[in-house]
């Protein structure tokens, strides 16, 4: 069981490391051992099996081995260490958390695209985005970068950000477990969705089960986000209103209403045509226009995505605070 001034320790300074330093380009992080893994098994699965039911068979077991070895093997590794070595327990359980959290990863991204863009160099911006989009980005004009951006936050608030937050609660409100295991496992989940996760050939068969479970569990999330979001802009209704008006045109059941939410309280529009590999697809419109994208937009989005993130932490410390001799564990359950 962990102790209610533990857990908030934990989750303030994973939040604070991830805030001061994120994820430096050149260090070692999980995500990159999970793509590592996912990418090996995906050529050996292309390689030895054709038939759909094979391919099919074959995600699910990925999917379910990568995460049960991330989650099962990070609480292991943590608990023997704790048991011989508790300081290294707690610096590694700071730093694996704070790898969940993508909230400095994101802004430094946007930020680095923004910079060029607001001097007018469309070259740069065009190449510093195609770092961090699927979407082709040699022609793009410079409202479509700005849309690009601003849908970029609105998609990685949810599954970046808020999400691994939400299994880290989970994982303190269960006995033993903690927060790490459970947000790394979700971690996992969204990095096989965002790899392979693909209605198109050939990810169709093999990306199924990680896309699909992984639209399950940023379900509650995503809403718990969206609620989040629309309370701290003062525009609730008109989130909800937006987001059931236009949220279902989107195929993905969480996007669309992160989206949406963004779109609302800001007062753009989302969505439109962009093109992938030289091919056109067609995203839903979402949201009304009432002004052109700029990017002020983008900052006040990230502040927005950032005062969610410290919302429900404070919300947390908040309720802890209330009972300081009763673990978090009772007050979660």
């Amino acid at each position: 069981m962990i102790s209610s001034d533990s857990a908030i320790a934990l989750l303030w300074s994973a939040a604070l490391l991830d805030f001061v330093i994120g994820d430096p380009w050149g260090c070692p992080h999980p995500v990159q051992a999970m793509g590592w893994v996912i990418q090996r098994y995906t050529k050996g699965a292309w390689r030895w099996w054709k038939e759909p039911w094979q391919l099919r068979w074959a995600g699910v077991h990925l999917t379910l081995s990568l995460v049960c070895s991330v989650s099962v093997g990070s609480w292991f590794l943590l608990y023997v260490l704790n048991q011989w070595l508790w300081p290294a327990s707690l610096s590694l359980e700071v730093i694996l958390l704070a790898s969940c959290f993508a909230g400095r990863s994101l802004r430094d991204a946007t930020e680095d695209v923004l910079r060029p863009l607001v001097v007018g160099d469309l070259i740069v911006a065009r190449s510093r985005l195609r770092r961090y989009v699927g979407r082709d980005t040699d022609t793009l004009a410079e409202q479509d970068i700005l849309r690009a951006l601003l849908e970029t936050v609105a998609e990685n608030t949810t599954d970046g950000v808020m999400a691994p937050l939400f299994y880290a609660l989970v994982g303190i409100a269960i006995p033993d477990v903690g927060p790490v295991p459970l947000a790394l496992g979700y971690k996992a989940i969204s990095t096989l969705d965002s790899m392979i996760g693909y209605r198109q050939a050939p990810y169709t068969d093999l990306g199924w089960f990680s896309a699909r479970l992984e639209d399950v569990l940023t379900w509650l999330p995503c809403r718990l986000m969206i609620l989040t979001v629309g309370l701290l802009s003062g525009k609730l209704k008109s989130v909800l209103s937006l987001g059931w008006r236009d949220a279902r045109k989107d195929p993905s059941p969480n996007s669309g209403w992160s989206e949406c939410a963004y779109a609302a309280i800001l007062g753009v529009q989302l969505g439109g045509q962009n093109w992938y590999r030289g091919v056109a697809k067609l995203k839903p419109l979402l949201g009304n226009p009432r002004q052109q994208i700029i990017p002020q937009h983008v900052h006040l989005a990230l502040r927005l995505t950032r005062n969610c993130f410290l919302a429900w932490l404070g919300l947390v410390l908040g309720v802890s605070l209330l009972n300081e001799t009763t673990p978090l564990l009772f007050i979660l359950r």
